[in-house]
């Protein structure tokens, strides 16, 4: 994993990736370390992004990286993954914010990922390769390959692995109580619930391809949602669960755009078509908003920052009709994976604005008049 995430993600050209590679723009700040208690540093909004955004502040810090965290339902807690500094790969952390306190709250070993809370409270769910029948050689094959880079400077091109030994786990929010929700050959990964809890919808290649899927809570009942050629991923089930709404590439690969569908697999929307790369689209809980993470990829000889955007949509007979994207975050580091707390008056991304250009988890109060 590179320090500077600006710079790394600037530099790859979804042109030139295959949509495994592309969408790395989705995970990429899936990242973190330590677990010390916080002091809180406070950022200088942009021109742009003040008219939608106040009191930002930094709520990670110590950490090599840290990012893709969302809200507990009362809000007081953030769930997000990390790589702890003993350790190579991904781990799922919970944190206090109103003390800082964190907790590692996934087995400890395999890559983890994609970790969500149910609406209950009770639950969370994330990815693990845990289970890996091979882990000690997994394990050692990263160990030497982050060895043979220290010894010779190499900066690698950071790659999402999609592990084929990703399954998606349940457990309680202090860890315990662990269960395999899905067990299919290959990658199953980058769940969330639905609004009511009695559903999950989840990333899985296990036709061939990235799609997207829909399973009852307990792991049953699974049923396809999207089938299409390249990656659909980072579903998102609407406030009143009518919708999904998630990242593709399949208008031309390693471009991702947004896009929503029904639930019951009628109506598929894209909501952005351009020359970039969208992707981490989600949902205001009371106002008729989508934000999402988005950098122009038009010019191959510049550097694509990424920023914050949101859209207003209206669901009408015609179907779901969205508005011009608005820029939210205007910063010179990249702003990505957005999300809102369950009152809607906060937003939690992962940034790299911070001191030392690493990635870590931003706060600021969300301000918009419809």
């Amino acid at each position: 994993m590179r320090p500077q995430l600006a710079n790394s993600l600037s530099a790859n050209s979804p042109s030139a990736q295959s949509w495994r590679a592309a969408c790395v723009a989705l995970a990429v700040f899936a990242l973190i370390a330590t677990v010390a208690p916080v002091t809180v540093r406070c950022c200088l909004a942009g021109e742009t992004e003040a008219k939608y955004l106040d009191n930002i502040h930094q709520v990670t810090e110590g950490f090599t990286k840290a990012g893709e965290g969302y809200f507990s339902p009362d809000g007081g807690t953030i769930i997000y993954q990390a790589v702890p500094r003993d350790y190579m790969f991904y781990q799922i952390y919970t944190q206090e914010l109103a003390d800082g306190q964190v907790r590692r709250i996934s087995p400890g070993r395999g890559r983890t990922t994609c970790a969500y809370f149910a609406p209950s409270g009770d639950k969370v769910i994330f990815a693990s390769s845990h289970l890996d029948p091979q882990i000690d050689a997994t394990e050692q094959a990263e160990r030497d390959q982050l060895a043979e880079d220290a010894k010779t400077g190499r900066r690698r091109r950071y790659n999402w692995d999609f592990d084929p030994y990703l399954d998606i786990f349940e457990a309680t929010p202090d860890g315990s109580e662990l269960r395999q929700l899905t067990d299919s050959p290959g990658y199953d990964a980058e769940g969330s619930y639905s609004p009511d809890g009695s559903q999950i919808v989840f990333c899985s290649d296990r036709d061939g391809d990235p799609d997207l899927y829909i399973m009852d809570a307990d792991g049953g009942n699974v049923r396809q949602l999207t089938n299409a050629p390249g990656y659909d991923g980072g579903p998102f089930f609407s406030p009143d669960g009518e919708w999904v709404v998630f990242r593709s590439d399949r208008k031309k690969e390693g471009f991702l755009q947004i896009y929503v569908i029904r639930t019951d697999g009628t109506q598929e929307t894209a909501l952005t078509d351009n020359n970039g790369v969208n992707w981490a689209p989600y949902w205001h809980p009371t106002k008729p908003l989508i934000i999402w993470a988005g950098a122009d990829h038009s010019n191959p000889q510049a550097r694509p920052n990424y920023d914050l955007w949101m859209l207003e949509y209206d669901v009408t007979d015609d179907g779901f009709i969205a508005s011009e994207p608005i820029r939210v975050t205007d910063a010179e580091a990249a702003d990505v994976l957005p999300v809102f707390s369950p009152d809607g008056q906060r937003l939690m991304w992962t940034s790299t604005r911070t001191d030392d250009h690493s990635s870590q988890l931003w706060i600021g109060d969300f301000k918009y008049d419809e």
